[in-house]
């Protein structure tokens, strides 16, 4: 078996730094629809919302340039243009929301999409004994979950 210079299966980094790829693509679309929200967001519960949507875009933010830095240590290089975003993005496409309900679920749609690659990015990293990105995976998926029970408690929905 060959090997990276961490001591993980070449092959299977290269894979993963792939998924990898496209979980930057997604989380890229996420921080920008978390930006126009935050910029656009109007009504009564304007000061909290924007206050929290920059909470969120900040974290998106340092994530990016944490899957970044991981896609490198495994030896691939980070997607870094629009292009590859749009082309590997699932995330849906926020444009001009400013009612609050819909900021909301346009978030909590956001993370299921991010949940779901995310998870499948642990199953593969694990396969590859991978435990940077599986811890990654893991703390990255804990604190979405959390982020989609309390936004469904503020759209008054089950989770």
């Amino acid at each position: 078996m060959r090997t990276n210079s961490i001591g993980l299966d070449l092959d299977k980094s290269r894979a993963l730094a792939q998924e990898l790829n496209v979980l930057l693509a997604n989380f890229q679309r996420y921080y920008q629809n978390l930006r126009g929200i935050h910029w656009n967001i109007k009504g009564k519960r304007f000061f909290d919302l924007h206050l929290k949507f920059e909470e969120l875009y900040t974290d998106a933010n340092v994530k990016v340039d944490e899957i970044a830095e991981r896609i490198l240590t495994l030896g691939g290089v980070p997607q870094h243009t629009f292009e590859d975003y749009i082309k590997h993005s699932k995330v849906p496409v926020g444009i001009n929301i400013t009612k609050d309900e819909d900021a909301i679920r346009l978030i909590v749609d956001s993370l299921k999409e991010l949940l779901n690659i995310e998870r499948h990015i642990l199953h593969t990293s694990d396969d590859a004994d991978d435990e940077g990105t599986n811890a990654m995976m893991s703390d990255f998926i804990t604190e979405q979950e959390k982020t989609v029970w309390m936004m469904k408690a503020w759209l008054a929905e089950e989770v």
